[in-house]
């Protein structure tokens, strides 16, 4: 059989690569040995949404009284929350099933591996082995699996990752979650609201490292707040399992401590899917786990590509998606640009969320930057304060000399559905002077995004 393109994995970057692929007239084959979808919809973003949501909604319910209701006996169904993600993600997973054949697009089962001149093996479940040529070109969207360190081996039962996290057949009643990343922090929150006793153990001296300090300080303080324990500046040494649980010992500022516990969360990143994929066969170049590619997603020998994960970039799904679509489209010959990585929102949907997108304070000093900076608490909203959600705020970042919006950095409820807005700021390249003069609807949380810039110009009203 042979295609215009074949993509090997059906994930967030694969599969919407093949619709782009197949809305452009191109005959295309996605290769998938296990749910279509990928770990995106069937164990990771959309289920772990489901779980948090149901976390929210106990939350709702145990803080009834201070919304005037009066609630008693509630507890969580922690089987019934987990068969509600599971079915959250089959629907989704199902969803892709019917897009594949609205599209016009051949789904082969098994795993692929590329060989030489534009030709893909897929081996399936019985072992038979059958190729296919593309003619245009082979996508390789392979994504990634949860990271083992050598000193924090998953077992699936003691110490586990976020696969098992998201099925586990009863509530511990510890846990101690290893890394504050958006994985860690939305599994630590999660198990939190559901009664378990949680300890946050990250290497870095503040959790979500990545982001704005003063958000990452907010989180922890919010965290805290709702009962979890977080040791920064920390780091797991070892975690004896031969007991009935586990003991994990944990170095910190003031020594080694040892925390018993029943459960162990390894959420210390992941790493990619390059091995058995035929790479080393046909030539194409990696470093460091990562494939080479250029701006379009060409790996150094021509007509193989590769998208999300395994190439470098954040390792989200939004940007697999994009990614290949601006690569199928260069492969149609079309005129494209390249992403621009540095308008790339990220999110985690602990409660209070967390988003942003740009440069951090830091960053934007450290770049040379004469800077105007401008924050708005959701203390002051008037829609936060209705909600009962006054944690958190909205942080912007201007180039004082041209009022360019270099950042902006969200906590707070729903702000995950905020920071599109800032996206497209940046994108249009708009002032900071055009934001405050852009009415915002009231009351609404995203008010906040123009009285931030109003306080950056020091015209900022209900503060």
């Amino acid at each position: 059989m042979t295609y215009d393109i074949i993509v090997i994995g059906s994930g967030p970057g694969g599969y919407v690569a093949a619709i782009r692929a197949s809305q452009l007239g191109l005959k295309t084959a996605v290769v998938e040995k296990a749910e279509l979808g990928g770990i995106c919809l069937n164990w990771g973003c959309i289920p772990t949404k489901a779980l948090l949501k149901s976390a929210n909604v106990f939350e709702y319910i145990t803080h009834a009284a201070d919304y005037g209701i009066n609630v008693k006996g509630a507890e969580p169904d922690f089987e019934g929350i987990v068969k509600r993600s599971r079915g959250v993600a089959e629907k989704m997973s199902g969803g892709i099933k019917f897009l594949m054949k609205k599209n016009k697009i051949d789904v082969l089962v098994g795993t692929g591996k590329v060989k030489a001149g534009k030709t893909v093996a897929v081996t399936d479940a019985k072992g038979n082995v059958t190729d296919y040529k593309a003619n245009k070109g082979v996508v390789l969207a392979t994504g990634a699996r949860s990271r083992q360190l050598p000193n924090l081996p998953q077992d699936g039962k003691k110490i586990i990752g976020y696969r098992e996290a998201m099925v586990l057949p009863k509530l511990p009643k510890k846990m101690v979650v290893v890394g504050s990343g958006a994985i860690g922090v939305e599994f630590a929150y999660f198990y939190n609201a559901m009664g378990v006793d949680v300890t946050v153990v990250e290497y870095m001296p503040v959790v979500v490292p990545v982001e704005d300090e003063e958000v990452s300080k907010q989180l922890e303080r919010s965290l805290k707040k709702q009962g979890l324990k977080i040791k920064t500046n920390s780091s797991v040494e070892s975690v004896d399992t031969s007991g009935a649980g586990c003991k994990v010992k944990v170095k910190t500022k003031k020594g080694e401590e040892i925390i018993d516990c029943d459960i162990v969360l390894s959420a210390v990143g992941i790493e990619t899917n390059l091995e058995g994929i035929g790479l080393e066969d046909v030539g194409i170049a990696t470093d460091k786990g990562k494939v080479l590619v250029n701006e379009f997603y060409q790996t150094n020998i021509p007509g193989y590509y590769a998208i999300g994960d395994i190439v470098s970039g954040p390792a989200l799904a939004h940007v697999a998606s994009a990614e290949g679509i601006i690569c199928v489209e260069k492969i149609s010959g079309m005129d494209v640009a390249g992403l621009d990585y540095g308008n790339i929102p990220g999110c985690t949907y602990c409660s209070p969320e967390v988003a942003s997108v740009g440069m951090t304070e830091k960053a934007a000093k450290e770049a040379g930057y004469d800077i105007k900076v401008g924050k708005f608490p959701f203390s002051a909203s008037g829609k936060a304060s209705a909600a009962g959600a006054n944690d958190g705020f909205v942080k912007l970042i201007f180039d004082a000399k041209y009022g360019e919006l270099l950042g902006g950095h969200m906590i707070g409820m729903n702000v995950t559905e905020m920071i599109a807005e800032i996206v497209a700021i940046r994108k249009l390249e708009t002032t900071g002077h055009e934001i405050i003069k852009t009415v915002h609807p009231h009351p609404t949380l995203s008010e906040a995004v123009m009285e931030a810039a109003a306080a950056a110009y020091d015209e900022v009203i209900h503060l």
